[in-house]
C-alpha cells in the first residue's frame, strides 16, 4: 500500500451527520406531510394509468457516476503545477475546495449522503496517490489507487475511471494519441494501456465493472492542411491501447468525441463521426457528452439511434452555456429530454450515466448534490409520465391528444413523488439538504486555507 493509507476519519461513513432514522426523528411533521402528499399524488397519477410505486422502485436501482473533479477543480494530486490545457478551464474561487485525497473523499461522502440512491465515483488518472514520489502517467499502476479502492469498498461504492490526456508537458501542443512524434504518441499509448489495467483492478477489487473512458484534446486552432493523417494515427494508437483483452465483468471501455475546444476550434481529431465509427467497428462504448456538440444540438435524439448498433453507451451529462462550459446540471428541457429517451426506450440497463461539470464559483459539495438530484429528478419525471397512454394515442394517429396529454402532464403533482423518494431513501426532503451543506461548510470547508 502506498503512503497515505485510509484512516478512520474518512474510511467509513462516520462523517455522515444523519441517517434515515435520524432525519425522520428530527422532523416528524415533515415526514407525515410528505407521506400524505404522496398518497394524494399517487392517486392522481393512477387515474392516468401511472404506477408511482413501481417508478420509485425503478429509480432506486439507478446508479449515477459522480465525477471526482468537481470537488477540486480538476486539480488532481500530481503536483505538476501544469495548466489544464486541452480546452479545459475552471472559473471561480469559492473557498473550501479539496486539497488532499482525504478531503476529496470526505466531501464526496458528504455529497452522496444528500443524494437518494447508491452511486459511483468517477476518477481521473491524475488523482493517483504516489506517496510523494514522481510517477509518470505511462508508469501508473493499480497500487497508486489502493486508497481509492479501499475507501470505495468500505463505502460500497463503484469506481469508474478516465485517462488524463491533459495538464502535462507532453500534451502542451494540443496533440497526444494523434501526435506526429512517435515517441510522444507511444507515451500516451502506454498511459491508455495502464489506465485500462487500473480499471480492471477496480472491477476486481469492488466486484463492480469499471467504465474506463478515453477522451483526448487533440485538434487545431485553425484549419489544417491535412485532416486525414492525424485520424489515421489516432486509429492505430487506439488499436494499440485496446489490444489487450480484458474481461468486461472487470472493465469496459468507452471513447468520447467533441465538436471543438479552446485551441481546437477548427478541427478535432476525435470527432463524433470518428468515434462512432470506431466504437461500432471495434465494439466499444461511445460516450455522448451533452456539451460536446453544437449548442443547438441535443444528445437525446442520438441515444435511440446509437443503441441500434451498440449494446451499451455512456453519457456525460453536463450543461453548456453557449459552448462546452460544463455548468452544473439543472432541471432543463434538455435534461428531461435525455431522461425521457432513456426511460421511454427502456435503455436504463444499457446506458451508464455519468455527470461532467466543474464549477468553482459555488460550494463544490452543493454542486455535486444539485446536479445529481436533478439527474434523478429528470429520470423520475420521465418514469411517471403517462407513457402508455401517450404511445396509444400516437399509434392511433391522434397527435392532438398526444400534445394535450404531454402538456397537461407538466402540472401533475410530481414534487410530492420526488419528496417521498428522498424520504424513503434516507436523503433530505426538499431544500433541507442545503442546511446540511452549510453546516458542513462552517465546520469543515471553512477551515481550509
Amino acid at each position: 500500500m502506498v503512503e497515505g493509507a485510509p484512516t478512520a476519519a474518512y474510511h467509513g461513513r462516520a462523517e455522515n451527520p444523519l441517517t434515515i432514522s435520524d432525519r425522520q426523528r428530527h422532523m416528524p411533521n415533515q415526514v407525515k406531510k410528505t407521506e400524505q402528499a404522496y398518497r394524494l399524488a399517487r392517486e392522481r397519477y393512477a387515474e392516468l394509468g401511472v404506477d408511482t410505486d413501481r417508478a420509485l422502485k425503478e429509480l432506486g436501482s439507478v446508479s449515477i457516476s459522480l465525477h471526482c473533479w468537481q470537488g477540486d477543480d480538476v486539480g488532481g494530486f500530481e503536483n505538476l503545477g501544469q495548466e489544464l490545457g486541452g480546452g479545459l478551464a475552471v472559473t471561480g474561487n469559492y473557498p473550501g475546495k479539496a486539497r488532499t485525497p482525504d478531503e476529496l473523499r470526505s466531501d464526496f461522502i458528504k455529497a452522496v449522503s444528500l443524494i437518494p440512491g447508491r452511486h459511483r465515483l468517477n476518477l481521473h488518472a491524475c488523482y493517483a496517490e504516489t506517496g510523494g514520489r514522481k510517477v509518470e502517467r505511462d508508469e501508473l499502476r493499480p497500487e497508486h489507487f489502493t486508497n481509492w479502492m479501499a475507501w470505495a469498498g468500505s463505502n460500497r461504492l463503484g469506481l469508474d475511471f478516465n485517462q488524463t490526456y491533459f495538464a502535462h508537458p507532453k500534451a502542451a501542443d494540443g496533440m497526444t494519441l494523434s501526435h506526429p512524434d512517435s515517441g510522444i504518441r507511444r507515451f500516451w499509448i502506454e498511459h491508455g494501456i495502464r489506465c485500462r489495467e487500473i480499471g480492471a483492478a477496480f472491477g476486481k477489487a469492488l466486484g463492480k465493472s469499471c467504465l474506463t473512458n478515453l477522451w483526448i484534446p487533440d485538434g487545431m486552432k485553425d484549419n489544417p492542411a491535412d485532416r486525414k493523417a492525424p485520424r489515421e494515427r489516432l486509429v492505430e494508437a487506439l488499436d494499440d491501447v485496446f489490444r489487450k483483452k480484458i474481461d468486461p465483468k472487470l472493465n469496459v471501455d468507452s471513447v468520447e468525441g467533441k465538436l471543438f475546444g479552446i485551441g481546437s476550434e477548427s478541427y478535432v481529431v476525435g470527432s463524433h463521426e470518428f468515434y462512432l465509427g470506431y466504437a461500432v467497428s471495434r465494439k466499444k462504448l461511445i460516450c455522448l457528452d451533452a456539451g460536446h456538440y453544437h449548442p443547438t444540438e441535443g444528445i437525446a435524439d442520438k441515444i435511440s439511434s446509437v443503441l441500434l448498433y451498440l449494446p451499451e453507451i455512456a453519457l456525460h451529462v453536463s450543461r453548456g452555456v453557449r459552448w462546452d462550459s460544463d455548468h452544473v446540471v439543472t432541471f432543463t428541457d434538455d435534461l428531461v429530454a435525455i431522461a425521457q429517451e432513456l426511460v421511454r426506450g427502456a435503455y436504463l440497463g444499457r446506458v451508464r450515466i455519468g455527470l461532467d461539470y466543474f464549477d468553482a464559483s459555488i460550494n463544490r459539495v452543493a454542486a455535486w448534490v444539485i446536479g445529481a438530484r436533478n439527474m434523478l429528478k429528470a429520470l423520475l419525471w420521465a418514469m411517471v409520465e403517462p407513457s402508455d397512454r401517450l404511445r396509444r394515442v400516437e399509434a392511433e394517429g391522434d397527435y392532438t391528444s398526444r400534445l394535450a396529454l404531454q402538456e397537461e402532464s407538466r402540472s401533475l403533482p410530481f414534487g410530492p413523488v420526488w419528496d417521498f423518494h428522498c424520504l424513503s431513501s434516507g436523503a433530505p426532503v426538499g431544500e433541507s439538504w442545503l442546511t446540511e451543506v452549510k453546516t458542513y461548510e462552517r465546520h469543515v470547508l471553512s477551515k481550509r486555507g
